[in-house]
């Protein structure tokens, strides 16, 4: 079955490159640093970066210390950004779905992702996976849409008042883990909705010990210039997770 690669489209290329320039993007207020601070010592650190878009993330590890980063993504026009903008000795970067991962036969003391699983079908055969490619007492960190999220199919998310405030999530089907498609620069892409439960379980039977979960809320300081961001104490936008090779 061939693997989603929306990326590769010009319209959602586009869209998306402009979205993460915004001062306002949600990744760089709540995902990123809280990826980022579940980190251990990257200090001479073999790390692979799964989905590793335009290579920023890697560039950081290596300034961080890391020895070895080797970046895999599906998209040839971000690897092609990431080729250009955030190249390194230390740093390797590969075409590949990460479906395709098990091809890979070197050993990493961390393995990092950043909102990616949520286009991966096979959640379970990537995390036994990636054990595999771990050494002994080896770190998994990874960010996802949070499942609230993942399991909107249509219609309307929000109530509101009068005023158009929301008041609160609309949530339905949860509980139906599935392939969804939605709408987001361009129609169709495949996302696929798994519980909070069916997460940590694949986790836990894939060989790992969970250390840490965070679903990402504004601080007063964010609330203050974006107020707008209320809404994640209704609706976290992220959830990420630290597991530790059994």
């Amino acid at each position: 079955m061939a693997q989603q690669n929306i990326f590769d489209n010009e319209t959602f290329f586009d869209g998306y490159k402009k979205l993460r320039a915004g001062e306002k993007n949600a990744n760089d207020l709540f995902e990123i640093p809280v990826l980022f601070s579940l980190l251990p010592d990257m200090k001479g650190k073999r790390v692979l970066d799964l989905g590793c878009g335009f290579g920023e993330h890697c560039k950081e590890y290596v300034r961080m210390g890391a020895e070895r980063v080797y970046g895999i993504d599906i998209s040839e026009k971000m690897l092609e950004v990431a080729r250009k903008e955030n190249s390194d000795p230390k740093i390797t970067y590969e075409l590949m779905p990460i479906e395709d991962i098990g091809k890979i036969t070197e050993k990493f003391d961390i393995v990092i992702s950043s909102l990616a699983f949520h286009y991966v079908e096979d959640f379970s055969g990537a995390v036994k996976t990636i054990n595999s490619l771990l050494a002994d007492g080896g770190q998994f960190i990874f960010s996802q849409e949070h499942p609230f999220s993942t399991c909107f199919s249509g219609g309307e998310r929000w109530t509101r008042d009068e005023n158009g405030e929301k008041i609160y999530l609309n949530l339905k089907g949860y509980g139906y883990e599935r392939e969804n498609e939605s709408s987001w620069f361009v129609d169709n892409i495949k996302k696929y909705h798994r519980m909070f439960s069916t997460i940590v379980n694949t986790l836990v039977e894939g060989g790992f010990v969970i250390d840490k979960m965070v679903e990402p809320l504004p601080n007063d300081e964010i609330l203050a210039k974006y107020p707008d961001y209320t809404d994640l104490y209704h609706k976290p936008d992220f959830l990420i997770i630290r597991a530790s090779k059994k």
